[in-house]
């Protein structure tokens, strides 16, 4: 797919100065770091050295009081509670972190995840029944409920209360539950809106923590929180950098025993990054309930023995093979439905439906989807008579508000700008997709339509100094809103040994004719087609960014430069 080199407008002079003043790096570093917020010592000394001294209190979260003093409450009066949470891995750390710390305070608790297929997302009807019958008296819901207005009432009207701590976009109407932990609803004054549902969580068991005066102990959920900031895609920056920081920290010096298993499950010998988090622990968790049942998940990460931690995590890799099974026959039939009418090419977005797909992949191949065709993509299945799916996003395009205009056509949705799952009648499936293309085709601009490569500055490889890349270095972890920076350098040659690799791959060791000595190690992935290119010799330019590696125990860490896309020199 053809991609638009894009340069991002550079601060100001005036502002990249100063900054360079401040904290003494080059141009360049502060021009990245102008990007990401960083504008003086104070905010440089923040970025640099993410600290627990920085989180917010979380009692300045709006119903945090109310919500602390009921679960007291609960515990002094020996109450029965319900930790009820997703099932994607956002969901799963968030029960399994409040769960656990809960646990070793209170007796009488228990942990429900939803079915995927009988319940569906969010807090169901099933489950408030099955709290009645078990004569639970306080749910506490994570990553979920903020539109679960008829279920909340519903435990209300069943004598029990519920506590709410979501981070997903509340409707025009908030349910009413005993306290709502949710920094995006109006009346919170929170300083950072964009915490993970686990993350949210955390900010509850550290309030309880000053009740109950081991605050320290809050610390060794980090790893949790950091792998639902991974998964879920959530901004790293502000708070969520720092639980990030402070989060990956503690996966790579004192992981808890189904995450270490995990991770050496996909074979994970370089230290772990949010990226390792993304792509080999989170599908892992993931396929517990999109294939199974997400209890299987929370089972391993609630594990204190990794020899048991060894047993459950054998089942859900052996889920994920079938998962990856699943989702690449049911990716082939959706492309091959867009390839086969001419009529969707001139189309703003994608709408599938198949009443056969798994309902538990159909957010991964919406993915896949916009990684072929890239435009806002909907991938639906049915599933009790309604039809029933997920949403992806395209760059800048707003998803949910876009939902928010076919509302009149849906049972429910939610989600977020990038991500929503929806409900719909059967009889609506074409009224709705005839509404999403008009309603996509008024909000996407011709630029929106091609992906493009937001490159941030400029180098020559002799610009890779190395107080250069260990200032760079230092600005992980990467993440939305705090990526890992584009660069592009001009009049590369690779030294003769380039060679496509795996599955068309490229490998290169990279010079600039100013400076023959001067080679950096490079991968380009899924361009083994331009090996021709490479081999005769001619100038190209690339744009990549820079990976840090260190592939063993007492190694010296190395750079990698992962070239995301190239073409010839002019």
């Amino acid at each position: 797919m053809e991609r638009r080199w894009h340069h991002r407008e550079a601060p100001s002079a005036e502002l990249t100065e100063a900054l360079t003043q401040s904290i003494k790096v080059d141009a360049v570093l502060a021009q990245l770091l102008l990007n990401r917020g960083v504008f003086d010592f104070k905010t440089a000394e923040h970025f640099f050295k993410p600290n627990k001294h920085l989180l917010h209190d979380p009692f300045l979260m709006h119903g945090m009081s109310d919500g602390v003093n009921r679960i007291l409450r609960a515990v002094e009066k020996k109450e029965s509670i319900l930790i009820y949470g997703d099932y994607d891995v956002d969901g799963t750390t968030a029960v399994s972190l409040v769960y656990h710390y809960l646990k070793s305070h209170h007796a009488p608790i228990q942990y429900y995840i939803p079915d995927r297929y009988t319940e569906g997302y969010g807090i169901s009807n099933q489950s408030i029944e099955f709290a009645a019958q078990h004569k639970f008296s306080l749910i506490i819901a994570l990553d979920c409920g903020i539109k679960a207005l008829e279920p909340i009432e519903k435990a209300k009207q069943l004598q029990i209360d519920v506590i709410v701590c979501d981070h997903h976009l509340p409707g025009p109407k908030l349910p009413n539950a005993h306290a709502i932990l949710n920094p995006k609803q109006k009346a919170c004054q929170y300083p950072y809106k964009e915490l993970s549902g686990a993350g949210i969580g955390f900010k509850l068991i550290q309030a309880l923590s000053k009740s109950f005066h081991d605050e320290d102990a809050t610390w060794a959920y980090l790893d949790l929180v950091v792998s639902s900031i991974a998964a879920d895609m959530v901004p790293i920056t502000g708070e969520n950098r720092v639980l990030a920081f402070l989060g990956l920290q503690q996966i790579n010096l004192y992981p808890r025993a189904g995450l270490k298993v995990l991770l050496e499950g996909g074979a994970i010998k370089t230290p772990v990054t949010i990226s390792t988090l993304v792509f080999t622990l989170a599908p892992r968790i993931n396929a517990a309930g999109r294939m199974k049942h997400a209890h299987m998940a929370v089972e391993l990460l609630l594990c204190d023995e990794e020899s048991q931690a060894v047993l459950l995590s054998a089942e859900i890799n052996d889920t994920n093979l079938l998962r990856r099974d699943v989702d690449s026959e049911t990716t082939l039939q959706a492309i091959e439905m867009v390839k086969s009418n001419p009529e969707n090419e001139k189309k703003f977005s994608t709408v599938l439906f198949h009443s056969g797909w798994h309902k538990g992949i159909v957010g991964i191949v919406a993915s896949r989807l916009i990684e072929q065709f890239y435009k806002p993509t909907i991938i639906l299945t049915e599933s009790d008579g309604k039809l029933t799916g997920s949403a992806r996003s395209v760059r800048d395009f707003d998803l949910h508000a876009a939902l928010e205009q076919c509302s009149d056509l849906l049972l429910q949705f939610g989600g977020h700008k990038f991500a929503a799952g929806l409900t719909l009648e059967k009889s609506m499936l074409n009224p709705f997709m005839l509404k999403f293309e008009a309603v996509a085709s008024g909000m996407i601009s011709p630029e929106q339509r091609i992906p493009s490569l937001e490159i941030e500055a400029e180098l020559t490889f002799e610009q890779l100094t190395p107080k250069f890349l260990k200032v760079l270095e230092k600005m992980a972890p990467h993440g939305p809103s705090n990526l890992n920076p584009l660069f592009i350098s001009k009049n590369v040659q690779d030294s003769g040994w380039a060679q496509v690799t795996g599955q068309n791959h490229l490998k290169l060791q990279l010079f600039q004719k100013q400076n023959v000595n001067l080679q950096f190690a490079a991968i380009a992935y899924h361009l083994g087609n331009l090996i021709d290119l490479i081999q005769s010799k001619r100038p190209f330019d690339i744009v990549y960014k820079i990976i840090f590696t260190k592939p063993g125990s007492g190694s010296k860490r190395s750079i990698q430069l992962v070239i995301e896309d190239l073409k010839p020199s002019v």
